[in-house]
């Protein structure tokens, strides 16, 4: 088996918890979920920034992230997605139960799991929030500080489609001020008329090269035209953009970074 690529089996793994902590803090049984009256760590999707332990600090992977809500934490470190019970009593957060996937990763920086898992496994962490930055910290003084994350604006955005998958190959890019989507469709690109209106996408009839690719992008190619000449809700969730059509025809892109 491939262990770049597979080894997704879930495990209770000691080095996993750290992250979690890292994540920030949840909802305790009395249902407080903040540090603080009017400084909520629950319900809120905290992008990690970077671990210091022993002195060194280590910079987080892109998309190493944590939400916590309802009694559970959950997100990823940039390779390995995890999820652990987490409450939160007063300024104090505990994570237990963790349990993460174990990919090794290709151009990700593993040893930065193994310094937030030091720093953090195991331990009672105290939670300082300042405006929209959560710093997470150990007795013996190691840190962890994450950041509010945003949606990614629709508009300016590349949008690279994951559903349908088409190899990678497909996005799509909102200009809000000429009211138009460009992009590729997998294999040909593609312009149109867009208008964006309360929480609907209305596209105009698709302008494509008419080039032929293999029959798999083909077929990503014509699901994504269902899309055109048509209305379509739309979603922004933090870095993923959801857009489903009047046809039933359901797309999902993530923002390139």
């Amino acid at each position: 088996m491939d262990r770049q690529k597979q080894r997704m089996t879930l495990t209770a793994a000691a080095m996993l918890v750290p992250l979690m902590a890292a994540c920030g803090s949840e909802k305790a049984d009395s249902g407080s979920g903040s540090v603080g009256a009017e400084r909520p760590v629950t319900g809120v999707r905290w992008s990690v920034d970077s671990v210091t332990a022993d002195g060194k600090t280590q910079k987080a992977p892109t998309g190493a992230h944590v939400t916590i809500d309802k009694g559970r934490a959950e997100g990823s470190f940039g390779c390995n997605k995890f999820g652990a019970d987490a409450t939160v009593d007063g300024d104090r957060i505990r994570l237990s139960k963790t349990m993460a996937t174990e990919m090794a990763c290709e151009n990700q920086p593993m040893a930065f799991e193994k310094a937030l898992a030091g720093a953090l496994s195991d331990q009672e962490l105290k939670a300082k929030v300042d405006d929209d930055r959560l710093t997470l910290t150990t007795a013996g003084g190691d840190t962890v500080r994450l950041t509010k994350a945003t949606d990614a604006p629709l508009a300016g955005t590349k949008w690279t489609v994951t559903t349908p998958k088409a190899d990678g190959r497909a996005h799509l890019t909102f200009d809000e001020k000429k009211g138009t989507v460009s992009g590729r469709l997998g294999c040909n690109k593609v312009n149109a008329k867009a208008t964006v209106s309360d929480g609907h996408i209305t596209l105009g009839p698709p302008a494509t090269t008419r080039m032929m690719c293999e029959d798999s992008l083909m077929a990503d190619e014509k699901t994504l035209l269902r899309l055109f000449d048509g209305k379509s809700k739309y979603r922004v969730d933090h870095q993923t953009l959801t857009l489903t059509s009047e046809n039933g025809t359901s797309v999902r892109a993530v923002a390139e970074r």
